[in-house]
């Protein structure tokens, strides 16, 4: 081929350190906001973005660009940064060290999408250790629960 094509979906998911709470009313749509432009700005096409209190979920194309851990890696510096501007009461904010990234097949965009959009209520049932615990399993991914909740 005498050109470079893709087109690669993921499903990235982090949480805050310690899973603390610290996505409240006041800056979940600006930090979704804020997420998408860094995706934007990796030309990595967001599709949607969401999460709850304590993690978030990005759906994005991959830029051919990038690497899934450079994408990771800016996402969660360039955010926490911003983060700590806001307020005094994100003056501890961190992300957790890890993260789960996960490719999505076109088929399954608009159930990831509104699976992304109604975190709020899928957390009225679920915790968020469930939910990656169910997304490792079902990709099956092999891990050592010891160092997942650090």
């Amino acid at each position: 081929m005498s050109q470079s094509l893709s087109k690669v979906y993921v499903h990235l998911t982090f949480s805050t350190k310690g899973r603390h709470p610290f996505i409240d009313h006041t800056i979940q749509e600006r930090l979704w906001q804020y997420l998408g432009g860094i995706c934007k700005g990796l030309e990595c096409n967001p599709i949607q973005i969401g999460g709850y209190k304590d993690h978030v979920h990005i759906l994005c194309l991959l830029s051919k660009k990038i690497t899934q851990m450079k994408l990771v890696e800016e996402v969660k510096k360039q955010s926490s940064k911003w983060i700590k501007t806001i307020d005094k009461n994100y003056v501890n904010f961190y992300w957790q060290d890890g993260y789960g990234i996960f490719s999505v097949n076109p088929s399954q965009l608009e159930i990831v999408t509104q699976y992304i959009k109604n975190q709020e209520e899928h957390h009225k049932k679920h915790t968020f250790k469930e939910e990656l615990l169910a997304f490792l399993n079902k990709y099956q991914v092999k891990y050592d629960e010891r160092f997942l909740w650090d």
